[in-house]
Order: structure tokens, then C-alpha cells, then sequence
């Protein structure tokens, strides 16, 4: 942009950035011309005609421009007069922050440790065509239209005032006909939460329950989110084994923990149940101890062998458990609406947590859920999915042991969306460089070991099924036993 006359001063040369609305980039251009001592207090800036002409945009792009800067103090009109700078100004453009700079609490010191923001702030890789991708739960048409029609219908007749911090009373209704019908829960709407999903109801459990310092006790391997929002919030992680019964509660620790993080209907990642004697022995253990548990009840809906096993939760006569349900894998993750069961004597804890957080989720999206839990539209939903989803996880097993054979062995669990397979005498280093050769070839993998607090020197990984058709699932096997007959042999 060339020199512009801004009165009676030398022409002031306006530099537009090109960023966003010309309005806006006229607004800063004019600021950095009073910043910088081009303009100064008390000018007179041009008539908006004139400038709009000098610059080739229209009056009202100037108008605009004029008035921010008036609605920020920096121009006065007087009628009759024009527009003119108001005093004071700096007499230099503030410098934008560059270069690095310590982190500003010990909260931000720990994030950075734990968190890389290149991949948090950087766009994301599609994956390719055969990717076993865990934690993403099977979609259809007839869901994304029936969901269409709940937005609609609940934006009609949604007050847009704030929403009630708790939850949507119906929802919250809802949620425990649900849990009693599905889960074994029986409880009363207050005893319900709605929050962000399990991420923030990890979140605001270590803002009600931990300071500094505490010690959590967790299954090693866990869900990784889990454990990030602990340390993050600056508890000590105290990792616990996991076998074929789930946590190994005689494993606890004997110091007292201030809270014990659980997923008893399905173990993330390996997928095994946690056994009625450890479930009863769990809660003794909370008893004695006088601590608290986090069941985190994610995806135990679906199961392909028996019906969905009885919560944690339905056990607890003494009140220990937080109890976590989310609507990311039954519906999607994009809808962020999850739900907590907590403890009477803590309920306003967690109310006033979650007030101070956000205020309250979505009550559109609340209200359109409650309608279509109320309907039997999500219970049909959740038939649908398990039918799909077993569907799927036959055609994975049927051709792992079809095309891997022995090479790969099998921890299955008869429920949830994924696969646990370990690759049979291969190390973890060995195990990683078969996933970079096979997403070379087009196949996308992941590693278990990322899971692990100590993670064994095995090659293992997640094999998640739920976004993959049966067609594109015998494929993508195809191309992974291609890629196991590839493989260095097996030093002797």
C-alpha cells in the first residue's frame, strides 16, 4: 500500500498485512502508524470518503476502522470536524514475544515435560487407507441422520441461557435408567454429573480429590490421556501390574494412595476383566485404606460372549467410587458429553468443580442426547453397533490365525474395539521397526509399549477394528502377514 495523506503530516505510508477482514487490517495498520510516531496525538485523520478512494476499498471498510479505534480509545470524532488521535500514545510498536520463554507455573513446566505441542498445535496426518486405528468407535449413516434430527429438534425448543452446571435434568435422568438397565447402577439424578467426556472427568476428580504430591495408584499399562492429567496436575503415578483377571489388587500399594484408577469391564489396553473376588477385594482395600477409586467404564457395553458384566460401581455399599461413563465410543468422539456417578458426600465438590471449569456442557447437544436415549434411538444404536462391531473382530481373528499363524499370539478379551497381538520372539525394538516398515507399505499400527509406565521387552500391538469394513479388515491382514513374511528371521 503506497503513502496516504493523513492531513496535516507528511503522507503516512499503511501497510495492510492481509490477514482476515480489510477492516481489521486497516485497524491495525492505522495503530501502527500512531505507535510509531507517523501519527501523532491530536492529527486529523482523513474523511472516510477520501481514504476509502486513496486506498481502493469501500467507505464502510473505513467506517469500520474508524470505529474500533474509537471504541478503543484511540480516535475522538468532533461533529462537524472529522476524527482525530487521541493522546497518549507510545512512541514505538510493541514488539511481538519471540524466542522461547520459561514456563510460568509449575502446572505449564509439567505440561511441557509430558506433552509435545508440536503434535497438540500441529495439523494432523490422514491415515491411510488400512490403518487398525484404536479408540475410534463405528459410525453409519443412520446414525449421523438420526443424530441430525435430535440437534434440530432440541435447538428449537433449548432456552439459550447459560446451562445448569450439573446437567440437563433429563439427561441426567436418562443416564440412570441406563446404568440401572445396562450397567447394574442403580442411582438418582443428582448422583449424576454431565461433564466433557472422561478426559475432563479425570480432570476435575485431581482438582477435587488430589494435591500436590499424591499418590495415585494405576494399572500399568493405562490408558496414557489417564495418566498425563494426573502428573500434569502433579500427582505421583504408582504403577500397578495387570494380568488375565485385570489389576492385580494384592500388587497395591501398602502406603495408603489417595485415589486408585481402574477400568475393571474392559483393561485398557489388554482388554481382561477384573474378577469378582478382586472386585470385592478392591473395595476392601479402599475401605481400609480410606481412599478413593476411579472406575473408568469406557467401552464395557460391548461384549461378544456374554452379556455387559455389573459395574464396580453396583458393588460399592461405602460410597469410594467415582464412577466414569462417555458417549465418545457409543456415538463419537466429536459430540464430548460423558458422564460421572459421584460419591453423595462429594457431590458439590464436584458440581463446583465443574462450574468453575466451564459452567456446564453443551444444553443443545444435552437435550438432543436426552431425547434420543429417551426414545430408544441410542439402545438401538447400541444393538446395531455390537452386531457390526462383532462382526468385524470375527473377520480380524478369523484371519490372523489364517495368514499369521503362530507368529502372532492373541490376547483377546471378547469385548471392546480392539485386539491385543503380540508378535511371538520379537523384541520391542524389533516390534517397532515392523511398524515403521508396515506403515511404509501402507498399513497403519500402532505399539502397545506407549501404554506402559514400564513397558516389557515384547513386541506388541493394538489392533483396532471399529473403522474398518470386513472387506477392508481381510485386506489390511492380507498386507500384514506380506509385511510378517518380510521380517528379518529370528536370530537363533
Amino acid at each position: 500500500m503506497g503513502p496516504i495523506d493523513v492531513g496535516a503530516i507528511s503522507p503516512v505510508y499503511l501497510e495492510l498485512d492481509g490477514n482476515g477482514p480489510l477492516h481489521g487490517q486497516l485497524t491495525r495498520a492505522l495503530k501502527a502508524a500512531m505507535f510509531s510516531g507517523g501519527v501523532y496525538a491530536g492529527t486529523r485523520l482523513p474523511p472516510t470518503r477520501a481514504l476509502a478512494r486513496e486506498l481502493g476499498v469501500s467507505r464502510n471498510t473505513v467506517l469500520a476502522a474508524y470505529e474500533q479505534l474509537r471504541a478503543e480509545g484511540f480516535l475522538e470524532s468532533r461533529v462537524g470536524s472529522g476524527s482525530y488521535v487521541m493522546p497518549p500514545l507510545q512512541t514505538a510498536v510493541a514488539q511481538p514475544a519471540s524466542g522461547p520463554v520459561e514456563p510460568q507455573s509449575a502446572y505449564a513446566r509439567r505440561a511441557r515435560e509430558l506433552l509435545d505441542h508440536d503434535w497438540l498445535l500441529g495439523p494432523r496426518q490422514p491415515l491411510p487407507r488400512y490403518a487398525f486405528h484404536y479408540g475410534m468407535p463405528s459410525t453409519n449413516p443412520a446414525l449421523t441422520s438420526a443424530w441430525a434430527r435430535e440437534l434440530s429438534r432440541a435447538a428449537q425448543y433449548t432456552p439459550p441461557n447459560y446451562p445448569t452446571a450439573q446437567g440437563l435434568p433429563a439427561l441426567r435422568e436418562a443416564v440412570c435408567d441406563y446404568l440401572a438397565r445396562r450397567r447394574g447402577v442403580h442411582i438418582v439424578p443428582d448422583d449424576v454429573l454431565i461433564v466433557g467426556g472422561t478426559q475432563q472427568a479425570m480432570a476435575l476428580t485431581a482438582r477435587v480429590l488430589l494435591d500436590e504430591g499424591d499418590e495415585v495408584a494405576m494399572e500399568d499399562p493405562q490408558y496414557t490421556a489417564i495418566r498425563t492429567v494426573l502428573k500434569v496436575h502433579g500427582a505421583r503415578v504408582v504403577p500397578v501390574p495387570v494380568d488375565a483377571q485385570g489389576m492385580c489388587v494384592d500388587a497395591l500399594p501398602a502406603r495408603r494412595p489417595q485415589l486408585v484408577c481402574v477400568t475393571p469391564s474392559h483393561q485398557f489396553p489388554m482388554g481382561s476383566v477384573l474378577s469378582l473376588s478382586r472386585r470385592l477385594a478392591l473395595l476392601d482395600y479402599a475401605r481400609r485404606h480410606d481412599c478413593w477409586i476411579f472406575e473408568d467404564d469406557y467401552d464395557g457395553e460391548f461384549r461378544y460372549d456374554s452379556k455387559p458384566l455389573a459395574a464396580l460401581r453396583s458393588l460399592d455399599g461405602d460410597n469410594r467410587v467415582v464412577y466414569i461413563g462417555t458417549f465418545s465410543k457409543t456415538l463419537f468422539p466429536s459430540i464430548r458429553l460423558g458422564y460421572m456417578v459421584v460419591p453423595p458426600q462429594l457431590r458439590g465438590d464436584f458440581v463446583a468443580a465443574k462450574w468453575l471449569d466451564d459452567f456446564g456442557a453443551p444444553t443443545v447437544e444435552q437435550a438432543a442426547l436426552a431425547g434420543f436415549m429417551a426414545d430408544g434411538g441410542f439402545e438401538r444404536h447400541l444393538a446395531r453397533t455390537a452386531k457390526t462391531l462383532k462382526e468385524r473382530r470375527t473377520a480380524l481373528l478369523e484371519g490372523l490365525r489364517r495368514l499369521a499363524g503362530d507368529r502372532v499370539e492373541i490376547a483377546d478379551s471378547s469385548a471392546g474395539m480392539h485386539l491385543v497381538a503380540w508378535l511371538r520372539g520379537r523384541s520391542r525394538e524389533q516390534g517397532d521397526a515392523f511398524i515403521a516398515h508396515a506403515r511404509e507399505r501402507g498399513l497403519w499400527l500402532a505399539s502397545i509399549s506407549q501404554y506402559y509406565i514400564e513397558p516389557p521387552d515384547r513386541a506388541g500391538l493394538l489392533l483396532g477394528y471399529a473403522t474398518l469394513s470386513v472387506a477392508e479388515i481381510e485386506q489390511a491382514v492380507a498386507l500384514f502377514a506380506r509385511c510378517l513374511d518380510e521380517m528379518p528371521a529370528q536370530a537363533q
